[in-house]
C-alpha cells in the first residue's frame, strides 16, 4: 500500500439511495409522486386527455394534447410539472377558451394552473 487514503467522490445525486461501508444499509421508500397539488394536476391532465379523445381534433386540440402528454410524462418522471410546462399549458388553455366551456376537465386543469 502506498499510504494514500481511499478516496470517494459523490457527484450530484437526487432520487437515489446508497450506502457506503462494510455494514452500511440503505433503504428507500417512495410514496406517490410529488406534492398533492402535482398529483391533483396529474389526475386532471389525464382526465382532460381522455376527454379530448371525444372531441373533433383541431390544431389547437392536438397542440393541447401534446402539451398534456408532456406534462403527464414530466410529473410521472419527476413528481412535478415545472413552471415552463405550466405556463405552456396556461397559454394553450387560454387559446382554447371555447373548449373550457365544453369540457369540465379543461376547467379543472385551468383552475389547478391558477387561471
Amino acid at each position: 500500500m502506498t499510504g494514500e487514503e481511499p478516496n470517494v467522490r459523490i457527484g450530484d445525486v437526487s432520487g437515489s439511495t446508497f450506502a457506503i461501508g462494510s455494514h452500511a444499509h440503505a433503504e428507500s421508500h417512495h410514496h406517490g409522486t410529488g406534492a398533492p397539488a402535482d398529483r391533483e394536476l396529474l389526475q386532471a391532465v389525464k382526465e382532460l386527455r381522455a376527454d379530448l379523445e371525444r372531441v373533433r381534433s383541431t390544431e389547437q386540440t392536438a397542440a393541447l394534447d401534446e402539451a398534456l402528454a408532456e406534462t403527464e410524462a414530466e410529473i410521472a418522471r419527476t413528481g412535478q410539472a415545472g413552471p415552463t410546462r405550466r405556463e405552456r399549458l396556461r397559454q394553450l388553455l387560454d387559446d382554447s377558451q371555447a373548449l373550457l366551456g365544453v369540457l369540465a376537465s379543461a376547467g379543472a386543469v385551468a383552475g389547478l394552473l391558477g387561471m
